[in-house]
């Protein structure tokens, strides 16, 4: 059974970084879509960035979030720069084996970490 655990989720100034790491069980991660979520109180689940064979991003936080993978370390990341209080949310990992990008198939969720940003 794929197992996804995130971490790096903390609080931040408004201006401040953080990077947020998922590791995921199995021997096939490098084929994995994977992708990142966050959820605010209150609002819909939304989609943030992705990774398979490119990377995608939501318009919200393009420019300030990179997502990158370590197949070696059955691994992603994703770094956030810039942070705004609008980023303040529960931020998922997810994976899937169909599709990529906002679209892909995403069957496997981690069970999130708290992202805050406040001053």
């Amino acid at each position: 059974q794929v197992q996804l655990v995130e971490s790096g989720g903390g609080v931040v100034q408004p201006g401040g970084s953080l990077r947020l790491s998922c590791t995921v069980s199995g021997r096939t991660f490098s084929n994995y879509n994977m992708g990142w979520f966050r959820q605010a109180p209150g609002k819909e689940r939304d989609f943030v960035a992705s990774v398979r064979w490119s990377t995608f991003y939501s318009d919200s936080v393009k420019g300030r979030f990179t997502i990158s993978r370590d197949n070696a370390k059955n691994t992603v990341y994703l770094q956030m720069n810039s942070l705004k209080p609008e980023d303040t949310a529960v931020y998922y990992c997810a994976a899937g084996t169909v599709g990529f990008g906002r679209g892909g198939n995403y069957d496997h969720w981690g069970q999130g970490t708290q992202v805050t940003v406040s001053s």
